[in-house]
């Protein structure tokens, strides 16, 4: 099997996987999937995202569909690199392979020009056609007109917060904090229509290629706020060259008036996802986030 048969044919990879037709290399994939890098006849390699085999379980329904659509409405603006979907189907997703590179400067500024050309591409509303996931976690992506805040909280914050709460990640007095932004959550301006968003853009989803660009992977992609991208980058640690990659995001396309203050609202989105998908070890970091989010709500429509 090359390339070229893998695009014309791919409903055939299984089979092939199945009776050790190609040569199958485990490299990284994320704290969710198990990855490989599958080597072709013809010397080209692809990458293959599969859902672990333990417990007799099987990806949910519709999972790697969601990461393939994702791709390819992100992919279609010809904006960030993004990989090709090759092959997807309910077990199973395979992509173009990006040679790792070192990150950089000058790729940094340019992802940072892309990201907001990425954005500004826009969606039809908030939400997307499909259905979504973050992470393992199903994402509430109905078509919603807006206005984006109250969007946000019902789709993005509240079933988070439920599941961490059920989970026992979260106390009651710390769901109350939370609580406490939602109902505020009107008063902090910045309202936009939705933008073409990654939805899950922290830096381990930045893939620096060797041909000096950042790739986008693993994508929750739907219709959202381009302050939600901005903020999770932030989150983690951030990337490398994280000061350059704004910077030039600034340049291309000036973010509004309160952006800052309004970072650890859109922060605590991946947060509660966190709590929700690994427990109580980033308690405190959505607790730290809903007190700077309450701290900045009453600035967040001033200040630059």
């Amino acid at each position: 099997m090359d390339l070229a048969y893998l695009r014309a044919h791919p409903e055939q990879l299984p089979a092939f996987l199945t009776h050790q037709r190609i040569r199958e290399t485990p490299v990284s994939g994320g704290d969710i999937c198990a990855a490989s890098r599958l080597t072709l006849d013809d010397g080209h390699s692809v990458f293959a995202k599969t859902w672990p085999e333990h417990g007799g379980s099987s990806a949910p329904e519709g999972f790697f569909a969601t990461e393939a659509a994702g791709l390819r409405w992100l992919r279609e603006v010809a904006a960030v690199a993004v990989p090709e979907v090759l092959v997807v189907s309910p077990e199973l997703l395979v992509l173009e392979w990006v040679e790792p590179g070192e990150p950089g400067p000058e790729a940094a500024a340019r992802f940072g020009r892309e990201l907001a050309e990425l954005h500004r591409a826009g969606a039809p509303a908030f939400g997307a056609r499909w259905p979504g996931f973050i992470g393992a976690l199903p994402a509430d992506n109905t078509p919603d007109d807006g206005p984006w805040t109250q969007w946000f909280a019902r789709a993005r914050l509240l079933p988070y917060l439920r599941r961490s709460v059920d989970g026992g990640a979260l106390t009651v007095a710390d769901a109350t904090l939370v609580e406490q932004v939602i109902d505020r959550v009107d008063e902090f301006g910045g309202d936009e229509p939705a933008s073409r968003v990654h939805g899950d853009l922290w830096s381990g989803n930045l893939l620096w290629g060797h041909d000096d660009r950042v790739w986008l992977v693993d994508p929750a992609a739907h219709g959202g706020h381009r302050e939600t991208d901005l903020a999770q980058l932030a989150l983690f640690g951030g990337p490398p060259h994280h000061d350059r990659i704004v910077a030039a995001y600034q340049e291309s396309w000036p973010l509004a008036d309160g952006w800052r203050a309004r970072l650890p609202l859109h922060q605590l989105h991946l947060l509660l996802v966190h709590t929700a998908l690994f427990g109580a070890a980033y308690r405190d970091s959505v607790t730290r986030s809903a007190r700077d989010a309450l701290r900045g709500a009453g600035r967040a429509t001033v200040d630059g």
